[in-house]
């Protein structure tokens, strides 16, 4: 018997947002030439992706603070009609070097200023990165719910939230959490083991599951666990006539918490192979053996 495939799209939580099952992450977005990054998002639109998530902090660093929300700003002024194709999901509250801000006044303004720097009215999705544990619910909520209100966002996640935080968060903000984003992978399980997939079920959260390639080591295993579960997808993958990187996205869209493997690429090619994912259909005993192979140890 098999696992039911996924659907390739699906509800964002209760925001009553559709979305994707498949999402596109702009961590390496910026720095792009414009006729690159708009490749990139055509490609993304062909592969059937509607979800698209950036953050301010990318581009730090190398770019500059803001730079891939810019560069996707310079996308829709150059096209409009983009904007209006894809949910768009975007991050706040990492302030290099502090490091984390959650508080009222600085996530409101954060929130501006990803709107000006993306030439857009409104987020469909805003997420705090990470969590500021200096900041207390209660404020994060007032500032989620007035930008709610104002229409600025329309649906509000978290990022690297603990299961604990997240339920505290949720008590106190009346703008329902519609997501969570934490790494996930074949190489990355603990988000299996420890909960907080069972509590993204319960919560009806959907799951942006970043990293899912394992930073590239997927296909590039190093060491024997890396190898073991590299060689248990490439047989799933075999079988179906796709790439490992499609059966990994594949193998973690599965879970009946139906988790959304953000693709990282910013290759047209590779982004167009995310869509593969979808071909495949797992049996119980392939899908545990990637678990296995990923646990190095037989399950009980």
């Amino acid at each position: 018997m098999t696992l039911p495939s996924p659907p390739t799209t699906r509800q964002l939580g209760k925001s009553g947002i559709e979305i994707s099952s498949i999402a596109w992450g702009m961590w390496r977005f910026a720095g792009l030439e414009l006729s690159a990054a708009r490749a990139a998002i055509d490609a993304a639109f062909d592969a059937g992706i509607t979800l698209f998530d950036t953050a301010d902090i990318y581009g730090f660093g190398e770019q500059g603070f803001g730079k891939a929300e810019e560069l996707l700003g310079r996308v829709f002024a150059d096209a409009p009609d983009l904007r209006d194709r894809m949910v768009l999901a975007t991050k706040g509250g990492i302030t290099p070097p502090t490091p984390y801000n959650s508080s009222a006044e600085y996530l409101t303004q954060a929130i501006d200023d990803s709107l000006q720097r993306l030439g857009t009215d409104r987020i469909d999705l805003w997420q705090i990165h990470r969590p500021d544990i200096l900041t207390h619910p209660q404020e994060i909520a007032r500032a989620v719910e007035a930008a709610h209100k104002a229409g600025k966002i329309r649906a509000f996640g978290v990022s690297n939230f603990t299961q604990a935080q997240i339920a505290t968060l949720a008590q106190y903000c009346p703008v329902p959490i519609v997501s969570t984003q934490p790494e996930l992978s074949p190489l990355r399980i603990d988000t299996i083991e420890n909960g907080e997939l069972d509590q993204a079920m319960a919560m009806d959260l959907a799951v942006l599951a970043w990293s899912p390639l394992g930073g590239g080591r997927i296909g590039d295993p190093s060491n024997a666990r890396e190898q073991n579960v590299a060689g248990a997808l490439s047989g799933v993958a075999a079988s179906h006539g796709v790439s490992r990187t499609a059966a990994a996205y594949s193998w973690i869209m599965a879970h009946p918490a139906r988790p959304i493997p953000i693709v990282g690429s910013q290759n047209p090619a590779r982004i167009a192979e995310a869509a593969d994912a979808f071909k495949i259909t797992w049996t119980r005993a392939d899908w545990y053996s990637v678990l296995v192979a990923a646990r190095g140890v037989p399950l009980p």
